[in-house]
């Protein structure tokens, strides 16, 4: 079945609007936190939660498990690579102290609908510890029947043993970081795993009854061109998991040290990896999958699709989610919190994140309280973001505004957009096309009043 009547890809436009931006998992976006922002400040946002008065939303939780045996080269992930596996003992025992302490301050009605296991390599951890750091969060919080329960796995690290013991555990959704099946590729980015064990550890996944596969694939990476990248989407169509999220990827070795170690010579021209990303969306639509947003696609019959259809995905630090807009809690170094109308992020390093829980203290290192504009904002970003229709009603309603006249001078810098086709302005409100579906960043920055100040370097659109 071919998608192509769904959503609408032009080479022209892909041309003219791809330009640098941020992906809005969050607005305000991530470098507009600040140490002003401190413990207490979180603290304060955690209470609101203890409060009965207050509708409170369920729970998302994300647990950072940073270490990794192996340096994957494109990565820029905060990760700690090592092969003792003893140091893992320690950084458990100073997640059970955070979690007491944010527990202490959000109340006994801590429903929570979502579980993300995110890294590093969450599988570094023995089966005895991720059945240790299940029990800690089970017993803190109450995971609702329906929860979604997700981990990013590294196929390198798992066998059919592994696979049986996450679902036992109770997870029932994961994603598989394959990147790209070309040998050379894989020797480029110091990262090898053969087709065979990403069959395998997809095949003990299905074995296990995970609801739901998702596989991240990279395009842009060194040595790549149509025809290898070509290959790999054969084999990812095998494979044939409910999601694949295809990634540009952003070489920024100025900052992530890692990447120091690619050879830019062999990263594909910036004409090769537009040919390349075209390729693959075409071929992916083509084996049935639908276009969510950005760089993720779903099978028709997949949550996530259900959700785009029903104009209830929502967006986080995770990317899409079929969530409603949940509170986030993050644990761990370097993890990312919303709670309320406030972001919070903890330090980076384990020596910083043990020497606050040392003290009690939890390790909020900075962010963000949100002005009733960014609220506002927010919500219409992300409305876009999702390819949702903006109501202007809704949003006077929710926030005692007049839409038009609030944003008369972002709607006069729609015009291009809705010139070209990728909007529609009327009366009432503001609709992505379908040929505009591939550029809601575009359209989101227009309301994004931060972004003229920004020192962030943003990647491309597409």
């Amino acid at each position: 079945m071919n998608n192509l009547p769904d959503i609408e890809f032009s080479e022209e436009l892909i041309r003219r609007f791809d330009k640098l931006g941020p992906r809005y998992t969050s607005y305000p976006t991530a470098d507009k936190f600040h140490a002003g922002f401190t413990e207490a400040s979180y603290i304060e946002y955690l209470a609101q939660r203890n409060n009965p008065a207050n509708s409170n939303p369920p729970l998302s939780i994300y647990v950072h498990l940073p270490f990794c045996e192996s340096l994957c080269y494109f990565c820029g992930c905060n990760k700690i690579v090592t092969k003792d596996r003893v140091r893992t003992t320690e950084y458990l025992r100073y997640l059970a102290k955070e979690m007491a302490l944010v527990a202490r301050h959000i109340g006994p009605d801590r429903r929570t609908a979502q579980l993300h296991f995110g890294g590093g390599t969450p599988t570094f951890l023995t089966p005895d510890e991720l059945g240790e750091l299940m029990a800690m969060l089970r017993g803190h919080f109450n995971f609702l029947p329906d929860a979604e329960l997700g981990i990013e796995i590294d196929p390198r690290t798992v066998n059919d043993d592994t696979m049986a013991m996450l679902a036992g555990l109770g997870f029932n959704r994961t994603s598989f970081g394959v990147q790209d099946f070309d040998p050379a590729v894989q020797l480029s980015v110091n990262r090898i795993q053969p087709y065979e064990m990403v069959e395998k550890a997809v095949s003990a996944s299905r074995k296990s009854g995970f609801e739901s596969i998702n596989a991240d694939l990279i395009y842009g990476l060194p040595k790549q061109s149509r025809e290898s990248f070509n290959r790999t989407l054969d084999r990812v169509i095998e494979l044939a998991p409910e999601r694949i999220a295809l990634y540009n990827y952003a070489h920024l070795p100025s900052r992530f040290k890692a990447q120091r170690l690619i050879v830019e010579a062999e990263l594909p021209s910036a004409e090769e990896r537009l040919q390349i990303f075209l390729m693959s969306v075409h071929r992916l639509l083509d084996a049935g999958y639908i276009y969510i947003g950005l760089d993720h696609f779903a099978k028709p019959d997949d949550e996530l699709n259900l959700a785009r259809l029903d104009k209830t995905l929502h967006r986080n630090f995770q990317g899409y989610t079929t969530r409603a807009d949940c509170d986030l809690i993050g644990f761990g170094v370097s993890a990312i919190g919303k709670v309320g109308h406030s972001y919070s992020q903890s330090v980076r390093t384990l020596k910083a994140y043990y020497e606050h829980l040392d003290i009690d203290r939890l390790p909020v290192e900075k962010g963000y309280s949100l002005t009733p504009d960014d609220v506002l904002r927010r919500q219409v970003i992300m409305e876009l973001m999702c390819s949702g229709p903006v109501n202007f009603a809704a949003i006077n309603q929710a926030h005692g505004i007049d839409f038009k006249h609030y944003f008369s001078d972002e709607l006069a810098l729609l015009k291009q957009y809705e010139e070209a086709g990728l909007i529609v302005v009327d009366e009432h409100s503001i609709s992505v096309t379908p040929k505009g579906r591939m550029f809601v960043r575009a359209s989101g920055m227009v309301f994004d009043k931060h972004l003229a100040q920004s020192t962030a370097k943003f990647s491309k659109l597409i």
